[in-house]
């Protein structure tokens, strides 16, 4: 028999961690990645798995959806999360990465499997009599972006993303600022700025008049997802739309003066030296002299050094429900299988888990043997239920959460309780799948 192998395009989360699981079972693997030869506005540089807008991937623990969706992804032996839990830095409830460290441990890793074969070419057409796993992100070049809308037989919708600036630590005055995390929940894992009342309304006041970058790819309106909306886009929906939102100052004391401020600035630890942060929910698309200017007015931030501004940039996806099946291949073309953002999960761990089960899907396929029903009783069903669902009518990106669970059939009221619920059910389906 032809030993067969599949080629996977786009080496970001979705597409190594699809890679991973072909890999583990035994199936070779062509991975097409076109950096470093050419790049896209937003990568920086030539490794695997390159996180753009954030280090964080969120919650961790059971008690919340994406929490549960990373304990699914442990349990079946996920590359992702296998090198974001060996390269964690503090971020109190969260788990977030050191960044330069994630990706070059996830291309280690990628680059030493001896049935992976990494080619860095860009890739611009596609054969459906080929099994194939577009994993080519949110960021996908025009060539492959063109092939993919020949394939899927029309426009491809997108959307516009924005990533936060980081900052250098020793820039931040931490005579203003302080450590800790709301509710001394994780310790000091957090830098918080905070605002007085006049000090709020003036900032607020100077970032909705700020000017912006302007906005390539031939859109003069750009839809804007609301789970990543820029901060200046937030502000101007109303003067505490971001005191009730990324600038909440609940569960925070200045030890300076012992007030509870008006509004919080925090920003998180980026890399393992904690020489960097980034701006917690400042994602931007302003021109960068009127970041410095801005973010400028911020009670420890005056004399901050940006090493990176905020940037915008497209995002692409396809209308997954009317595609694809909950497998992640498509209807009409069964071999060829789609992962990550394109596919309309929302967020990095979302996207490395649709690339996960790809993965395993394809495995199978190529291996004769038939992938189990996974249900929406799990994270990972609810995903892949959510974005292969063809009663949808307006498909928009989705990150998991609870309200795309199957429902558990009983009132319980309190909500860590249920999540520990939901958790239970999860796992007793994930630990019985067969065929995986």
């Amino acid at each position: 028999m032809e030993e067969k192998t599949v080629k996977i395009i786009g080496a970001g989360l979705a597409g190594c961690e699809a890679a991973w699981q072909l890999a583990k079972r035994g199936v070779k693997v062509k991975l097409f990645e076109m950096k470093p030869k050419k790049m896209s506005p937003a990568h920086k540089t030539a490794d695997f798995a390159e996180l753009v807008c954030s280090n964080s991937l969120r919650a961790d623990g059971i008690y919340n959806a994406v929490g549960l969706l990373k304990e699914e992804m442990r349990k079946l032996g996920s590359l992702i999360m296998e090198c974001a839990d060996a390269t964690r830095v503090p971020a109190g409830g969260a788990l977030a990465v050191e960044r330069e460290g994630f990706s070059k441990l996830v291309t280690e890793k990628i680059k030493s499997c001896e049935l992976i074969e990494v080619v860095s070419e860009e890739v611009t057409e596609i054969n459906t009599d080929e099994y194939t796993v577009i994993a080519a992100g949110p960021l996908a070049s025009d060539g492959i972006s063109e092939a993919i809308r020949k394939l899927t037989g029309g426009k491809g919708l997108h959307f516009f993303d924005a990533a936060a600036p980081i900052v250098a630590y020793d820039s931040i005055d931490m005579t203003k600022a302080f450590k800790a995390a709301r509710y001394g929940k994780g310790g000091d894992d957090y830098i918080n700025c905070p605002m007085n009342k006049e000090e709020y309304i003036a900032f607020r006041n100077a970032l909705v008049d700020a000017e912006c970058a302007a906005v390539h790819e031939g859109v003069e309106n750009p839809k804007v997802f609301e789970g990543c909306m820029p901060i200046e886009v937030m502000a101007a929906r109303g003067e505490d739309t971001i005191r009730f939102g990324p600038l909440k100052p609940v569960g925070l004391t200045s030890p300076h003066d012992g007030s509870r401020p008006y509004a919080v600035v925090q920003l998180r630890q980026d890399n393992a030296s904690a020489s960097m942060y980034n701006i917690v929910g400042f994602q931007t698309h302003l021109k960068f002299g009127e970041q410095k200017r801005v973010f400028g007015m911020i009670p420890g931030l005056e004399n901050a050094e940006f090493v990176r501004y905020g940037v915008m940039h497209r995002n692409t996806y396809i209308n997954s429900p009317k595609l694809l099946t909950d497998n992640y291949n498509m209807k009409e073309f069964p071999k060829v299988y789609f992962a990550g953002q394109i596919t309309g999960v929302e967020g990095y761990i979302e996207s490395a888990a649709s690339g996960l089960w790809a993965g395993i899907s394809a495995a199978n396929a190529v291996l004769g043997k038939a992938t189990p029903k996974i249900t929406s009783k799990t994270a990972l069903g609810s995903l892949a239920n959510y974005i292969s669902n063809p009663a949808v009518d307006d498909f928009q990106p989705m990150n998991v959460n609870f309200g795309i669970f199957e429902d558990l059939g009983v009132r319980i009221k309190d909500k860590k309780e249920k999540a520990g619920v939901y958790a239970e059910r999860s796992f007793l389906e994930i630990e019985t799948l067969e065929g995986i």
